[in-house]
């Protein structure tokens, strides 16, 4: 069943969903040489990433709640425009100082294109059509952090690092002509309202159904960042895979989400939107399970440094594409009685998952020891975890209905 109101292009909406995404890695690369050029630590310019993450968690709060009081097209334009703002200062700043100020703008403009275009897609689809666009932007939201580490390297070699931002400004800029032209308002004026953010906050904290799909989104999510955060020291540092070639591993782990993307769509077209959820954890606690015989058996057993850079590639992405499954299916159904709230609810939901994103990307920084085995047993831990905190929770449910 689908909504009468205006349907957005979704190659627009995975576009608005995708820049701030992109806008997460594309610099990655060029971090050494911003801390040369600024004159300050490394330390320094890596609380660009901390406090984006930031911005975006308190964004995904602010916009949501905007889109439903202003509705969905101004308040993305006028999001996507603070965005621009905040890549013009990434551009010209000239200390680490104006570069972290710059980074809370841009991502805090930036978050209106997650919040709000997961809201344009529950005003417009419900039931299995919900389900099968959210598996075409799992699928598609695979690509932009995959592709901007290579992106941002070849513009940084080039032209410079400041580069990767003009780049940033000037696709800000055609997607905002772009959106004014062609996005329709899918949030019809009289249902704008106005929400408290605690109410809502309050709701959902205490809904154990959405709870359980959201800790399944933020482990998934937190894998992912984990990922980003500490495959560069697993791959390069302690099994001697090159800068170059650890940036051309994400071309099979984009490649590997857009065929989860694929696989989720077919799915929901002939199972329930939680067989498919189980699916896609069990596809992650097998691939993790595996990485994690592998990496503990290099303790008893020597293992090559070639051998195990396949294994934590190919396991790596078979997890993604399972995370496509478990994305799909818990994005369009934790919300589905909470339409009535729709851009409050996603903004309120969207902080509860990164935030539990960010303290697992929080830990496998605490638990880092420069062995092979705590990432592997970390994420299978993850994973197992989706697998008990799920069943808990919507198990609980089925004692109180019955």
């Amino acid at each position: 069943m689908q909504s009468s109101a205006a349907q957005p292009a979704l190659w627009l909406l995975f576009t608005l969903v995708g820049l701030p995404q992109f806008s997460e890695t594309v610099y990655s690369p060029s971090l050494p040489d911003i801390a040369h050029a600024l004159n300050t630590s490394v330390s320094m310019v890596e609380y660009t990433l901390t406090i984006y993450l930031f911005a975006f968690s308190l964004g995904m709060l602010f916009w949501g709640k905007i889109s439903d009081f202003w509705g969905r097209k101004p308040s993305m334009l006028v999001g996507i425009s603070i965005y621009l703002i905040g890549c013009v200062g990434c551009y010209f700043s000239s200390s680490i100082y104006l570069l972290l100020a710059s980074r809370f703008v841009q991502a805090f403009g930036g978050s209106a294109g997650s919040v709000i275009g997961q809201a344009m897609c529950r005003d417009v689809f419900h039931g299995k059509a919900l389900s099968r666009v959210y598996a075409a932007m799992s699928s598609a939201l695979g690509v932009p952090p995959a592709v901007g580490p290579m992106v941002g390297g070849f513009i940084a070699e080039q032209w410079g690092w400041s580069y990767v931002f003009l780049l940033l400004t000037v696709v800000a800029a055609v997607v905002i002509g772009i959106s004014a032209v062609q996005l329709p308002e899918t949030l019809h004026h009289d249902d704008r309202r106005s929400f408290s953010l605690v109410d809502i906050l309050w709701r959902l904290l205490r809904d154990k159904r959405v709870m359980a799909y959201a800790w399944c989104i933020g482990s998934v999510g937190g894998i992912m960042f984990s990922y980003f955060s500490e495959g560069s020291f697993y791959l390069i540092e302690l099994l001697g895979l090159s800068p170059s070639w650890y940036g051309m591993s994400f071309i099979f782990i984009a490649i590997a989400m857009i065929a989860g993307g694929r696989l989720a769509s077919y799915l929901h077209d002939r199972y329930e939107v939680d067989q498919v959820l189980n699916g896609g954890v069990w596809m992650m606690i097998a691939s993790t399970g595996i990485f994690s015989c592998v990496a503990v058996s290099t303790y008893f057993t020597p293992i090559s440094s070639l051998a195990l850079i396949g294994v934590t590639l190919a396991t790596h992405m078979v997890s993604m594409a399972g995370r496509c499954l478990v994305n799909s299916s818990a994005l369009s159904v934790a919300l589905a009685d909470y339409r009535w709230c729709s851009g409050t609810a996603s903004s309120v939901l969207g902080f509860i998952y990164y935030l539990i994103a960010a303290l697992m990307t929080f830990g496998i920084g605490l638990l880092h020891n420069g062995t092979p085995y705590v990432m592997p047993l970390y994420f299978l831990a993850i994973c197992v975890s989706m697998l008990l905190v799920r069943r808990w929770l919507l198990s609980d449910l089925a004692e109180k209905s019955n």
